[in-house]
């Protein structure tokens, strides 16, 4: 089952001239979209797609939002462009509104083009306030793909750009589902999670380490939700050894998880907080570091090495400031919220007493998985991990059923990854559920158990 393109003289153009990320050019036949709106996007053939990727987990606010692009057109209209250096009142109030929402005495932001740079200036601030170079990460982790951000990363796209030289040292974070420390409960997943990053931090000095990094809920490598107790243990142990905690929320936050940030469901207030994606579902591109009080009094007196052209762009700005107002006016993280605890979660529960291969779910908000095994038993997954070519087979088979049904998935290794925007409505929620539901039996052909 494949996705036909129509070669339009755009969709000949692409495969001529586009190099695209992550990809073996020749193998590409890419879905060429010509429009969107809310949580649909349609093809140059007409056919509809209820986007459950919400793109790459950005598009938060759902598509082509009126107020959104209206907001943009102002504000090109009035200033297109100014460098960093100046003042602006779209790049001020996104940094007012930005620190508004963030917790506790995060009072500042750094602005960048997106997540990978806000991980690579957030490294660069946690090294320089503490006068130290490593940094802990978790191996299920993804943080971007330039050359520090990809140091920092755990997952596989790591492994043909790492030069091992960046200070950056790998630990397991939680994970109940397959527990890394043989654990039978999330309590005592938390306890000995917490016990194993200490037991790191002892055998690399604590007081070698600027700065540990964690996605609040792990993104795309599995949508793992800490258990409660755990982040609060990390700060803990933050603040014992004089360590930055930093927060990636560039997938987690503005809204995914039905709240302004992840951490906040755990009343948690890292030293500072990458963010980009949702804060305005990239319809200009940006994203940057929220900054504690602690660090950004560091800086008073010590200048900062870094910066960037598009540092605090007007037009990215002017959009998240349009789209943190739309957010409040519409109540979208509330009902990001709702959908996940009244819908989402329960249709999701129903799918894994229906079909032998859904192993686990979880998530929170707008932002779950579906973890597909071929025995329940053991937990062997549908495919293996870091699976290509024919060994990825059974999840190419689902993503092509669900493309073909009119839903566009978001699929890594062996899950199906709910993540619609935050707008999605109820009965488009289980639209596309019964898209899912009917397309697993192909995942039940596989199963072994």
């Amino acid at each position: 089952m494949t996705i036909e393109s129509t070669q339009t003289q755009a969709w000949l153009n692409d495969r001529a001239h586009v190099f695209h990320s992550w990809s073996v050019q020749g193998a590409l036949n890419p879905v060429e979209i010509t429009g969107a709106e809310g949580s649909y996007m349609w093809d140059s053939s007409g056919k509809r797609y209820l986007d459950f990727s919400s793109q790459l987990v950005n598009m938060n606010i759902g598509h082509q939002h009126p107020k959104l692009v209206a907001a943009i057109q102002e504000q090109a209209a009035k200033l297109c462009s100014i460098a960093p250096a100046f003042v602006n009142d779209a790049r001020s109030e996104a940094a007012r509104l930005i620190t508004e929402l963030a917790p506790g005495d995060m009072n500042m932001v750094f602005f960048t083009n997106g997540g990978a740079e806000a991980a690579e200036n957030a490294l660069r601030m946690a090294r320089l306030y503490t006068g130290r170079h490593k940094a802990l990460t978790t191996y299920r982790s993804y943080h971007g793909a330039t050359s520090g951000a990809i140091a920092l990363t755990g997952d596989p796209r790591r492994w043909p750009n790492e030069t091992g030289a960046s200070g950056a040292v790998k630990f397991w974070g939680p994970y109940p589902y397959r527990s890394a420390f043989h654990s039978s409960n999330e309590k005592e997943e938390c306890e000995r999670a917490l016990q194993h990053l200490e037991d790191v931090l002892m055998v690399e000095g604590p007081h070698t380490v600027a700065m540990i990094a964690l996605e609040s809920v792990v993104g795309t490598n599995g949508i793992l939700v800490p258990p409660d107790g755990y982040l609060q243990g990390v700060r803990a142990l933050c603040d014992k050894y004089g360590i930055v905690m930093m927060c990636d929320e560039v997938m987690a936050g503005f809204g995914r998880c039905g709240e302004w940030f992840a951490v906040d469901k755990w009343n948690v207030v890292p030293d500072l907080i990458c963010f980009a994606k949702g804060v305005n579902s990239g319809y200009v591109p940006l994203g940057g570091v929220i900054i504690g009080a602690k660090i950004s009094e560091y800086f008073k007196d010590k200048m900062f090495p870094g910066g960037l052209t598009y540092s605090g762009h007007p037009l990215a700005c002017a959009a998240a400031v349009a789209s943190i107002n739309i957010f409040k006016e519409e109540k979208i993280v509330e009902n990001a919220r709702n959908v996940g605890a009244q819908v989402i979660g329960p249709e999701l529960a129903k799918l894994k007493e229906r079909h032998p291969s859904v192993g686990d779910i979880r998530g929170l908000g707008v932002f779950w998985a579906i973890e597909l095994v071929r025995n329940r038993e053991t937990r062997k997954p549908l495919v293996p991990y870091n699976a290509g070519g024919a060994d990825a087979k059974p999840m190419l088979e689902l993503a092509a059923a669900c493309k073909e049904r009119g839903l566009w998935p978001f699929t890594h290794f062996n899950r199906m990854h709910v993540v619609p925007p935050c707008t999605v409505s109820p009965d488009e929620v289980r639209e596309g559920i019964a898209i899912i539901d009917e397309v697993l039996s192909i995942a039940d052909s596989y199963y072994e158990g």
